[in-house]
C-alpha cells in the first residue's frame, strides 16, 4: 500500500514543488482508510494548504488508491 501511495504522490509533487513545497507521507490506516500526510515548505504554511490537500491530493489518491477514504495534513 505504502509504494501505491508514494507512486501517487509523486504525481502531484512537481506541482507542488514549483511553488517552493512538497508532501511526505506519513501513515496509512488501513481500517479507516486515511493517509497522513505532512506539508513541506512553504505548503506547511500557505493559508490555502487545506484546500491544498482536500481538492489536490486527496482527490488524486482516491482516484488512485481506492483504499483511501481521506487525506489527514498533521
Amino acid at each position: 500500500m505504502r509504494e501505491r501511495i508514494e507512486s501517487s504522490l509523486d504525481t502531484i509533487r512537481p506541482a507542488l514543488r514549483v511553488d517552493g513545497g512538497d508532501v511526505e507521507f506519513v501513515g496509512f490506516d488501513h481500517e479507516a482508510g486515511v493517509v497522513r500526510l505532512r506539508l513541506l515548505g512553504v505548503c506547511s504554511s500557505c493559508p490555502i494548504s487545506s484546500s491544498t490537500v482536500k481538492n489536490g491530493i486527496e482527490r488524486r489518491l482516491k482516484t488512485m488508491v481506492p483504499e483511501v477514504h481521506r487525506v489527514q495534513a498533521v
